[in-house]
């Protein structure tokens, strides 16, 4: 069985996926697969540094993405170019991970945690999608502080996604993760069981 989850930044994506992961699910984890297509040598992140300058660089020759980020969270041009330089190779990447999980174990769920699932339309890959929900403001408040951002750059970067009340009601199963840890926690092992895993 594969799932798709996804949320809104600062929503704890990567908390609930952990939390299925400890309950045995397998995960592709789509940020992990994003850093590797823009690793050094890799003709995506080459094709950045054609479209973006040279700036985009560290000296060691690796992404700045505190830069890159500057210019496309900006931007939505910038922004839809880079998506168009990284979204063919992410996807396909994704995809060659979650079937090769679900034909090695077929009774195992897995997890496909994409932070970006909606405006990437990756939607069609899933059946069922899971959706970690906090209200806008927490997710402001976890952002600024998370990120060490000003209010002013952590909207910037709310306003580049898909609004989370939109996300919730596009969802097959929602996690609300405004609570604390075992309230999550106590969600996920419900979800688990609705699901008749083991």
């Amino acid at each position: 069985m594969i799932m798709g989850l996804t949320g809104g930044i600062a929503s704890g994506k990567s908390t609930v996926s952990a939390i299925f992961v400890d309950k045995g699910a397998r995960l592709v984890d789509a940020d992990v697969i994003a850093r590797e297509v823009m690793l050094p040598g890799s003709p995506v992140l080459a094709a950045a540094v054609q479209e973006f300058g040279g700036e985009i660089l560290q000296a060691d020759g690796t992404l700045n993405r505190a830069r890159l980020g500057e210019i496309v969270f900006h931007d939505p041009e910038a922004r839809q170019k880079l998506n168009d330089l990284t979204h063919p190779a992410i996807r396909r990447e994704i995809k060659n991970r979650m079937y090769a999980l679900e034909q090695e174990e077929p009774q195992r769920l897995v997890i496909v945690d994409i932070p970006l699932l909606y405006e990437s339309r990756l939607d069609n890959l899933f059946q069922e999608i899971i959706v970690v929900y906090i209200p806008r403001e927490l997710q402001l408040a976890r952002l600024v502080e998370r990120n060490t951002l000003t209010m002013e750059q952590a909207e910037v970067r709310l306003n580049a996604q898909m609004d989370i009340e939109q996300k919730r009601s596009k969802a097959t199963y929602v996690i609300d993760n405004s609570g604390n840890l075992d309230d999550t926690r106590q969600q996920v092992a419900a979800l688990w069981d609705r699901l008749g895993l083991s």
